[in-house]
């Protein structure tokens, strides 16, 4: 084996004699990424211990997608052009990743509904029974209350009272709903029974309303399914089991209300003065 000479002697070890400089590769950016998220160190007195830190999948695929999402979106933003494929109008769909959607169907579905919302309004206010006029009731009439709950439900004066009393009790809603059921069956538009059992539904029906009145699973199940196609008559059994419920608990405790005692007195003292 051939030695070498002095002076490559020399070199050589120079060049192992030189410091060593750590190699370092360059990972690409989501190598990077999940490098740092996965492998994170700290120091302590015994040494170097690794933390593990790793993102569920779930995450790491919302911020991929954001990431995406915003580097489709700048060079739009920096380049505006007209409206059309490509480039997102100002109403476009927001859930469309793909940034191509230029629709604006979030605007129009939002005016249909504030549409159905202001009619629905107009007839809530216009055409439901918010209040009875009636002419103040007479003594025998309003003696006549106290035989039956029939009677007092027969005349707009009783139904006043008695709602004026129910409000006293937090419980106005059993009667509102009664009186929308009574104008329910007078309706003869299809289009306005639609309307008004969708209403009275909403109003009083639902769990989610806060005037809902007390209604069995029977009934509940009973209406939901007829509500496709609603009747004038969609809501009897409601009614009744409403009414029921009014006369049984209610309407003893009017009986013996300041309220109707009160207006026996006023009505008894203007007969006689008279």
């Amino acid at each position: 084996m051939p030695r070498l000479s002095p002076d490559n002697q020399e070199e050589l070890q120079k060049h192992f004699s030189r410091p060593s400089m750590p190699i370092q590769f360059l990972l690409p950016p989501r190598a990077e990424e999940y490098n740092a998220n996965i492998h994170q160190t700290v120091e302590n007195e015994g040494g170097t211990i690794a933390r593990h830190n790793v993102k569920p999948m779930g995450s790491e695929r919302v911020e991929m997608r954001k990431r995406q999402v915003c580097a489709a979106q700048g060079p739009a933003a920096s380049a505006p052009g007209p409206r059309g494929v490509g480039n997102r109008g100002p109403n476009a769909c927001c859930f469309c990743w793909c940034c191509c959607c230029s629709c604006s169907c979030l605007t129009v579905r939002n005016q249909e509904e504030q549409r159905l919302r202001s009619a629905s309004y107009e007839l809530r206010t216009e055409d439901l029974p918010i209040c009875e006029k009636s002419p103040g009731p007479s003594l025998e009439e309003a003696s006549a209350w106290a035989q039956s709950f029939d009677k007092l439900m027969l005349t707009p004066a009783g139904r006043n009272a008695f709602r004026e009393f129910l409000r006293t009790e937090f419980s106005e809603e059993n009667m509102l709903f009664w009186m929308a059921c009574e104008e329910l069956k007078k309706e003869a538009n299809k289009t306005m029974i639609e309307e008004k059992a969708r209403i009275i539904y909403e109003d009083y029906v639902s769990i989610l309303s806060p005037k809902e009145v007390s209604l069995d699973s029977r009934v509940r199940e009973t209406i939901n399914r007829s509500m496709a196609e609603p009747s004038p008559h969609i809501f009897d059994d409601a009614q009744l089991q409403i009414y029921t419920l009014m006369h049984r608990d209610s309407y003893p405790r009017f009986m013996n209300s300041a309220l109707y005692k009160d207006l026996l007195r006023s009505l008894s003292e203007k007969a006689v003065e008279a």
